[in-house]
Order: structure tokens, then sequence, then C-alpha cells
């Protein structure tokens, strides 16, 4: 049944990947400018940009340029970045483990952290424990990346100096990243930890638990836990694909190389299939996760998997 589901929900990316593509080239090409305006010269004539904008087939309708964009990608062929002049599949290559590194250090500081900030909020009976975990969470919640990224870099790299302000050298360089994009999903993890364990306190075989006398760890431990797990590993499994995306500004702020700092540069200079390689990139690593998650869930409830199925 458990593959049944996975091979049905695979399917169903298929139509979704392919609506996605349709949104990102449709955005990426009605964007004003194009990336002849970087490959011009000054002084150059109209027919030169002219002959600049057939070579790479810029003149032609966007449903044929799509197509055209999309067959290859079939076939493994990411296209040749038109200002970078190189093959855009060798630069997500050489970008991607940069952010990939970032990403999982970050989702396991989120996972960890907001799973045990959760959980003493939920089961803590000291007030003023609670409130400054609730209120973590919700500056956490609020509190935009990218002003989190310069308030960082002022304070523990310019003022204390104990990280660098950019570059990707060393475990030093990482520290400042990772805090930047795993606060948020500390605060989105620890919340609905708390709220998924009060939930589950309230059900009748807590009650039961407590008046066999089994102690307070083992009913957590044992039996809340596992029954509140479900919707952490849901947000858990989101948080791959979203962590990925988030890094896109943290990369740039911070300096480091990476799918981020790719695709804004290639943004600025209007390089379509490097961004069109880019945007497909993290949205497939969006939808990953999305079937991570719903596999998982499937996986611990078998009523999920029997209702969508």
């Amino acid at each position: 049944m458990l593959l049944r589901y996975t091979f049905f929900r695979v399917l169903m990316l298929i139509p979704v990947s392919i609506a996605i593509s349709v949104v990102i080239f449709m955005i990426v090409h009605l964007l004003p400018g194009d990336p002849i305006d970087n490959l011009i010269r000054v002084g150059s004539s109209p027919d030169d940009r002219t002959a600049l904008i057939a070579k790479y087939g810029l003149d032609q309708p966007l449903f044929v340029q799509y197509f055209r964009w999309i067959g290859a990608m079939f076939q493994g062929d990411f296209g040749e970045a038109i200002v970078l002049r190189r093959p855009v599949a060798d630069l997500i290559a050489q970008n991607l483990p940069y952010s990939l590194q970032l990403g999982a250090l970050a989702f396991l500081f989120s996972s960890i952290v907001g799973i045990t900030l959760g959980t003493i909020s939920a089961t803590t009976r000291s007030a003023w424990v609670e409130q400054i975990v609730r209120g973590f969470i919700l500056i956490g919640s609020t509190v935009p990346g990218f002003w989190l990224a310069l308030l960082m870099i002022l304070f523990f790299a310019v003022q204390l100096q104990w990280f660098p302000v950019s570059g990707a050298k060393g475990w030093q360089s990482l520290v400042l990243p990772v805090l930047t994009i795993g606060v948020g999903g500390v605060a989105l993890v620890a919340r609905v930890t708390r709220v998924a364990l009060l939930d589950v306190r309230k059900e009748d075989f807590v009650t039961l638990l407590h008046a066999k006398g089994l102690p307070s760890r083992t009913i957590l431990t044992g039996h809340l836990m596992p029954h509140a797990m479900l919707p952490v590993v849901t947000i858990l499994a989101l948080r791959i694909g979203w962590i990925l995306g988030g890094a896109v500004t943290v990369e740039f702020v911070f300096g480091r190389p990476g799918l981020g700092s790719l695709l804004i540069r290639a943004l600025g200079q209007r390089d379509y299939p490097v961004v069109q390689g880019c945007l497909l990139m993290l949205a497939l690593a969006v939808m990953l996760g999305t079937l991570i998650g719903d596999v998982a869930q499937a996986a611990m409830d078998p009523r999920v998997r029997e209702a969508k199925t």
C-alpha cells in the first residue's frame, strides 16, 4: 500500500513539474531587459545586436524557445550561459555543493533546537521558561532573514570579530549563515512541536498512563513524542526545499558561493538559461521535500495513505 501511494505521488509530480517549468520560463522572459545588453560592445551597430539575438535564438517566438529548452532538459542539457559562456549544468554543479552544505547544517540546527524548544515549552511548569521560549518563537517567526543576516554581520563579524564577514573558507564562515537560516526554522519547528504535544496530552490514553503510575519522562518519550512527531516530520520535510530557497538572499548577503549567489548574479545579467536552471533546481527541491513529507506521513499513519489512494 505504501509503495502504491509513493508511486502515485511521484506521478503527480510530473504535471506539477511541467506547470512550474512554464511559469519559470514565462516569468524570466517577461522581465525587462535581455542578456544581449551585457554582451554588446559600446559603439556596436544595430546589426551586431540583431546578429547576437539570432545567434542565441532570442528572436524566436516564446513557445518555440520554451519547447527547445524543455526538450534539451529532458536530455539532461541545461543549456549554455549566454553571458558566462559556460554550460549551465557545470555552473550548477560547481555551486550546488555549497548550498547543500549550508542547507544541511541549517536543517539539522533547526530540527534539533526546534524540537527541543517545542518540547520544553509544552512540558515545562515554569512560566518564565515558557515565556522565554515563546518569545524566541515569535521573534524567529517575524524577523526577515536578510535583516537578521545584516545584524549577525554587524555584531559578530564587525564588532566582536568572531567570524568572517563573507566567504566560504573554513567552518567559521558557516556559523553565521547557518544561524541566520536556522533561526526561522527553529521557530517554525518549535511552534509545531509545542502545539502537537499539547494536543496529544489532551488524549484519554495519556490520562490512563498517568493513572497507571508511569513516570512522566517515560510517557513523554515513549508515548507523547511518537504521536506528536507526525506533523513535525511533515514540516521538517517541507523545510528541506524551503531552506535552499531561503538561502538565496543569505548566500548573497554573506558573499558565499552557491545557487543563491549564482541566481542573483544571473538575474542582474538577464542570463536566461542560468536563471531558469537555478529556479528549476530550487523548485525541484521544494517538490522533493513535499514528496518526502507526504511519504513519511503516510508511513507513520496508515489512515493517510488509505485516504489518498
